[in-house]
């Protein structure tokens, strides 16, 4: 694990530079932090392009949100109070990365979370990803809809507004933001084609097993074992009439052309 500042700010470039190149984020979206220490983070500015970031544009606050190093051009990411929140909630968690990727974003914007068990290395990593309501960006809303989902999930989506995701460092939550883009391309794709074929119980708690044996760090929502679903936070038969309908429309769209 990287502990000097120096190289910490060097690491957030060059996050901040992948999630802009691989389109996770447009113009001045998104925002990342790292704790430093029990009380310290730095995190990245607001109104600027995270593609174009330098070492002098990163700004260090408490977890009371004060600024320790005041600059008078660049101002702390107003979401910046989701990030404390999930520091106060999570001991474990040292990194927080927030971007608009866009295929797990249309998910968040279609009501469908991505909770169920389709790709082996999705399950390991994310389990189930559920949807917290939406908040009003920059507002204690968004800290308030995502708090009950913090003990039990590294990875969750924002109603209309994009993901977030956590990890041990920072390259752990940008992988896990990798991932869940990575995932949600791939079930889409499979929606468009007809059909999703989940992976059955059994399997899922062989991968549980494994998850366990691996000491994969983080907490995941666990599948059950009855038909592949993810976690608490699948919404039953709504869900998948829901996703059935976007299928239908897809296959009619398909048909036409």
């Amino acid at each position: 694990m990287i502990t000097n500042e120096w190289q910490i700010k060097q690491l957030i470039l060059d996050i901040g530079k992948r999630l802009w190149q691989r389109e996770f984020i447009a113009s001045n979206d998104g925002n990342i932090t790292v704790r430093i220490d029990d009380n310290r983070l730095l995190t990245t500015p607001t109104g600027v392009s995270k593609g174009f970031m330098s070492p002098d544009m990163i700004i260090e606050m408490n977890m009371d949100g004060k600024i320790l190093s005041p600059t008078k051009k660049y101002r702390p990411s107003s979401e910046v109070k989701m990030h404390i929140e999930v520091y106060r909630q999570r001991k474990d968690i040292r990194s927080v990365v927030h971007a608009h990727p866009p295929v797990c974003t249309s998910f968040a914007v279609a009501g469908i979370p991505l909770n169920k068990c389709v790709l082996p290395e999705a399950v390991l990593t994310l389990g189930a990803v559920p949807i917290a309501p939406y908040g009003t960006p920059s507002t204690m809303e968004i800290p308030d809809s995502i708090k009950p989902y913090l003990q039990n999930s590294d990875a969750i989506l924002l109603a209309n507004h994009g993901a977030l995701t956590l990890g041990t460092d920072l390259i752990n939550a940008y992988h896990r933001m990798e991932t869940l883009e990575h995932s949600a391309k791939i079930i889409f794709t499979a929606i468009q084609l007809g059909n999703v074929n989940m992976i059955p119980g059994p399997e899922v708690k062989k991968l549980m097993e494994l998850r366990e044996k691996m000491n994969i760090p983080g907490r995941v929502t666990m599948c059950t074992e009855s038909n592949g679903a993810c976690g608490t936070e699948t919404s039953g038969a709504a869900d998948e009439t829901l996703v059935a309908e976007i299928t239908k429309r897809v296959m009619e769209r398909l048909k036409q052309t």
